[in-house]
């Protein structure tokens, strides 16, 4: 009876009925004790265990200990961990599959990584089960150590999904997305069939990828399992398809689960409207959201405050920062006081900006003042520029951005012997500037462009595509911004310069590799130049293609001679 009281979730009934009972057995203590673990009642289940201890004579047996282990995993109860495994010891219980197993996973779970491994080592790991597996595998990912994982992963015996999309996992978080790729690649050929946990997986590498195409194949997959109607999946989805680039695909995603939307569905899509430049639509499925009486969290504000940033609404940013604080009763955090900073910033109001900064609550963090030295850069405010680097490089003082933002704005302002000292004073602390670069994925294979790149194997046709479109582009009226080019040389080298930016390389080889008419998609680690962003506009015009371009702020999609950032970024 306790047992079943326990499957049905009724744990006060199985204590009343374990209460009744004049004589108990060690079943009924371990059906007790199991039942308080299994519904994640660890404190109800090591308080039984000590009652037991205390008030009988039993001693407890391979299951007792099996489960109280369990509840010492899960509250990390090391120390305590460590004396039940002396009884185990003492009471030679330690040959029992379970017990060892219970043992492996409440080290490992416990940060007692090392002695998990030695009790691994004095058994075969074709004992191991599932969840001594997942613990291990854990304790080895929170070290970065995913070689050994590994390593027992192909020895298991039965690898069922819940091991598979352990491994899986265990990649993604040590950002081995290819590897990741080519497990899940095997898991659907010779494994069990994916559940909505591999697949949000996978699709998180798709969207570290920017991989529309490996995206769509695991929606695929999605489908044909079922688990496309998981909600945990429709999310993943939706951030995948805007992070590849298509926010078309991110919009289907979101109609089509309509009454099976949560909060992370709705603010999914708000994030991905307000990088894709529909600013006012993100606005608008935030009003309808509120509307529906769903409870924005935090991330949706950040979202909210992105849409405003993004079209240069001030006053409505900063109506929402005051409903999130007054209203909803949301405590902002460092990301919300980056936007304020930001929208405030990118519409020149950058002193309001800095007393922004000044009145926070909390010490101001480096995404702040970067954020305002980045206004200040696009506004050319040298002695705020200054202020602003000076702090950030105090909070981290090999900052390479802090640098370069301030080097760069010297330079663009004609200030060369400024720009040439931060430069030096760069190298002499030996921090070394971030290397901008570009990627463009084509037939499943990425390929990488630095500035000036000279390593590709089509080189010679890149450059002679990009010298043709240079000239017909300039013929349509584009002017070079050599104001782009922060060194202080002359205007031709300067424009030979321009043209060999990564982006605008990544975009020639495109065109010479992919049929007439196809969308190009291309990524970008750095924020776009002005220079390259006017240019684009020109390409997509003069090829009749769109042009996708995600920098390390937002997509831009040009069109037809324009973009959908309406040169606000």
């Amino acid at each position: 009876m306790i047992s079943l009281h326990m499957q049905c979730g009724c744990a006060d009934l199985a204590l009343a009925q374990f209460k009744q009972m004049k004589e108990r057995d060690i079943v009924s203590w371990n059906s007790l004790i199991a039942g308080y673990n299994q519904h994640g009642l660890d404190m109800e289940a090591l308080t039984t265990f000590s009652c037991m201890l205390q008030d009988s004579v039993l001693q407890p047996d391979k299951f007792t200990l099996a489960s109280i282990l369990s509840a010492c995993a899960n509250l990390e109860k090391l120390e305590l961990g460590k004396q039940i495994h002396a009884h185990i010891v003492r009471a030679e219980l330690g040959t029992y599959d379970a017990v060892k197993n219970a043992l492996i996973t409440m080290y490992a779970k416990s940060g007692g990584l090392a002695i998990a491994q030695k009790i691994l080592e004095q058994c075969a790991t074709s004992d191991l089960n599932v969840i001594a597996f997942t613990a291990l595998l854990h304790g080895y990912i929170k070290l970065g150590d995913i070689m050994p994982a590994r390593q027992i992963f192909d020895s298991l015996r039965d690898r069922d999904v819940v091991a598979w999309t352990a491994m899986i996992v265990g990649y993604v978080q040590n950002g081995l997305n290819n590897d990741a790729l080519e497990l899940f690649m095997s898991m659907i050929k010779q494994g069990p069939k994916p559940n909505s946990y591999t697949l949000a997986a996978m699709l998180s590498v798709s969207s570290s990828l920017a991989s529309l195409d490996y995206g769509k194949q695991i929606h695929a997959s999605a489908m044909r399992s079922g688990e496309v109607h998981s909600v945990s999946v429709s999310n993943a989805l939706i951030s995948m398809y805007s992070k590849a680039g298509s926010i078309g695909g991110a919009r289907k995603v979101f109609n089509l689960i309509y009454f099976n939307r949560d909060t992370v569905s709705w603010t999914s899509m708000i994030i991905a409207l307000a990088q894709h430049g529909h600013g006012e639509d993100a606005i608008e499925l935030f009003e309808k959201m509120l509307s529906h009486g769903i409870k924005p969290d935090h991330i949706t504000y950040v979202g909210v405050l992105s849409a405003c940033i993004h079209v240069g609404l001030v006053e409505q940013g900063r109506s929402y920062y005051n409903l999130m604080t007054n209203v909803h009763k949301i405590e902002p955090t460092h990301s919300h006081y980056a936007c304020m900073i930001d929208l405030l910033g990118r519409a020149g109001l950058l002193q309001e900006a800095f007393n922004f900064i000044q009145s926070l609550p909390v010490e101001p963090d480096v995404i702040a003042w970067g954020s305002l030295l980045s206004c200040c850069k696009v506004h050319k405010n040298v002695d705020l520029a200054k202020d602003a680097a000076e702090r950030l490089l105090l909070i981290d003082p090999d900052n390479s951005g802090a640098y370069s933002a301030l080097a760069n704005l010297y330079s663009a302002c004609g200030r060369w012997e400024e720009a040439a000292q931060v430069r030096r004073s760069m190298k002499n602390k030996g921090v070394k500037k971030e290397q901008g670069f570009s990627w463009i994925q084509i037939q499943n294979k990425v390929h990488v462009f630095g500035v000036d790149d000279g390593v590709h194997t089509q080189k010679e046709a890149i450059y002679k595509m990009m010298e043709k479109i240079w000239k017909e582009i300039k013929n349509m009226g584009f002017v070079p911004d050599t104001d782009s080019v922060l060194h202080d040389v002359g205007e031709e080298v300067k424009e030979k310069m321009l043209k060999h930016h990564s982006e605008k390389l990544a975009i020639a080889f495109g065109l010479i590799n992919t049929p007439e008419n196809t969308t190009l998609r291309i990524m970008k680690n750095l924020r776009v130049c002005n220079d390259c962003h006017s240019a684009i506009k020109f390409i997509s015009k003069l090829v009749g293609r769109e042009i996708i371009l995600r920098d390390a702020t937002r997509f831009h999609h040009f069109k037809n001679g324009k973009c959908s950032c309406r040169d606000y970024w």
